[in-house]
């Protein structure tokens, strides 16, 4: 499996909006929308900064998302980190073989239209970890428009 690099750095916060503002106030950060994820009971906004490197601010939908029950057990934090592959499903296949336990027994939809998976925290040190494959670009003539 190839690991391409460390997508972003997701933040669990309380209050999206304000967090978004502060981050962007101090630091120049560029935000993407906020996306709402039904399925993972989250809000999320990502901001770029000028080196590409990116930080993912999360807040929950409801009381019982798994991002709610981070802040009621820890408060606000870092919640986890993404690491970018080319094939999440060889990925996905490869680290459960070696014996990682994920969150969810197949990759999801996640932000941006990517694939994702958790990889539970007892697996890797206390640590949430999430895989990724972005979305594949489409051809110039089948992109929305």
């Amino acid at each position: 499996m190839k690991i391409k690099g460390i997508h972003h750095i997701g933040i669990a916060v309380a209050d999206l909006e304000e967090s978004l503002a502060r981050w962007v106030a101090l630091f120049g950060a560029v935000p993407s929308s906020i996306e709402e994820i039904p399925e993972g009971g989250v809000r999320v906004v990502h901001l770029r900064f000028s080196e590409g490197s990116m930080i993912e601010l999360l807040s929950p939908l409801g009381k019982g998302s798994p991002v709610a029950q981070f802040l009621e057990k820890r408060g606000e934090g870092v919640q986890h980190f993404t690491l970018e592959v080319d094939d999440i499903e060889a990925a996905f296949r490869e680290l459960t073989e070696a014996g990682v336990q994920f969150i969810s027994e197949k990759p999801q939809l996640g932000a941006g239209g990517a694939r994702v998976a958790f990889i539970h925290p007892k697996s890797l040190n206390g640590v949430l970890v999430e895989i990724r494959q972005g979305r594949k670009p489409q051809p110039p003539d089948l992109q929305p428009s």
